[in-house]
C-alpha cells in the first residue's frame, strides 16, 4: 500500500482551516434569523468573518484544534497498523506546520507531548473493513469546550420525569442543551445515541456528528424527533455563544442502538459551531477530498 502521510496532512489542514459548506450555510441562515444589531447577530458576524479568514489564510478556525477523531473504512488486505502509523506521522507533521495546536497532555504528569501524539487513544482512530477497493478516511476535530458539555443519561430519569421512550429521550436531550448554555460555543450540533452500553453509546453519538446537517434520518420516528428537538432547543433562547437569540443548535442527529434490557442510555455529544469534519477518498493513485 502507498504512503498516504502527505495526503493525510492535507486532510488535517482542510479540516482545521476549511469549515464544511453545510455548516457555513447553516451559520449564515442563523445570522439572518437574528435581530439586526443584536449581540447574537454580532457573534455570528464575527464567526463568519473568522471562517472566511481561516479558509483564506489556511489557519485554524479555532485556537482549540481539538481531539482528532478518525474513522477509517479500508478495503480487505490493507494494514491497519501501517495506516495508524501514517495517521500518527501526519498528526505530528500537521502540528509542526501549525495546522494543529499541541493538545496531547499526559493526565498523570501534566506534560504536553508537543506533537499531538499520546497513548493509543490520542488521536482516536476507528477502523472498519469494507467491500470494494476504495479507502475512506473521515476526520473530525472536536474541541474541549464542546466536549466538556457532553452528557450521558440513564433512563428512566426521575428528576426529569423521563421514561424509557422517545419522549424520555427528548427530555434528557433538551436538559443537556439547557445545561450547556453558552459554554459549548453555541450554536452547536448534537449527536445523540439511544441505547448501547456506556462506551459504545458515546462512540456512536460522536459518529453521528459526521452526518450532513441537511440529511434526514431513515427511521421516520427518529426523523420527526430530530426536527422537533432542533426546533425546541432553539426555543430555549440561549442563542449564539449564550448571548440569547433564535439559534442555539444548528441540528440534531439521532442514532438508535440495541441495548441490554437492564440499561437504557442516552448519550449526547455536543459539537460547537466550528463543526470541523472532512473526508478523504483514495481510489488507486487518485485522492480526493470533500
Amino acid at each position: 500500500m502507498q504512503d498516504l502521510t502527505k495526503a493525510l496532512v492535507e486532510l488535517i489542514r482542510r479540516t482545521s482551516s476549511d469549515l464544511p459548506s453545510d455548516a457555513e450555510v447553516a451559520l449564515q441562515e442563523a445570522r439572518e434569523r437574528e435581530v439586526a444589531g443584536s449581540a447574537a447577530q454580532g457573534a455570528l458576524d464575527t464567526i463568519l468573518e473568522n471562517v472566511a479568514m481561516a479558509r483564506r489564510d489556511s489557519t485554524p478556525i479555532c485556537q482549540d484544534t481539538g481531539t482528532p477523531i478518525f474513522y477509517v473504512k479500508h478495503p480487505v488486505g490493507w494494514s491497519t497498523r501501517a495506516l495508524k502509523e501514517q495517521i500518527r506521522a501526519a498528526i505530528a507533521e500537521a502540528t509542526e506546520q501549525t495546522y494543529l495546536r499541541p493538545n496531547a497532555v499526559d493526565s498523570i504528569s501534566g506534560v504536553n507531548s508537543g506533537d499531538n501524539l499520546g497513548d493509543e487513544a490520542f488521536p482516536t482512530i476507528h477502523f472498519d473493513e469494507i467491500e470494494g477497493d476504495e479507502l475512506f478516511v473521515e476526520l473530525m476535530l472536536k474541541g474541549g469546550g464542546c466536549e466538556n458539555v457532553g452528557a450521558q443519561y440513564a433512563l428512566p430519569n426521575n428528576r426529569l420525569g423521563a421514561g424509557r421512550d422517545l419522549e424520555g429521550v427528548r427530555a434528557v436531550v433538551l436538559d443537556a442543551v439547557y445545561n450547556a448554555q453558552g459554554k459549548g460555543c453555541a450554536p452547536g450540533v448534537l449527536g445523540v445515541a439511544i441505547g448501547g452500553d456506556r462506551g459504545s453509546s458515546y462512540a456512536r453519538s460522536k459518529e453521528a456528528l459526521f452526518r450532513p446537517l441537511d440529511d434526514t434520518q431513515n427511521d421516520p420516528d427518529l426523523a420527526m424527533m430530530e426536527d422537533r428537538l432542533t426546533k425546541e432547543a432553539n426555543q430555549l433562547g440561549i442563542g449564539p455563544m449564550g448571548f440569547g437569540g433564535e439559534t442555539t443548535v444548528l441540528g440534531v442527529k439521532l442514532e438508535g442502538m440495541h441495548r441490554l434490557p437492564a440499561s437504557f442510555f442516552v448519550s449526547v455529544s455536543y459539537m460547537c459551531w466550528a463543526h470541523r469534519r472532512h473526508r478523504m477518498t483514495v481510489h488507486g493513485d487518485e485522492i480526493s477530498y470533500e
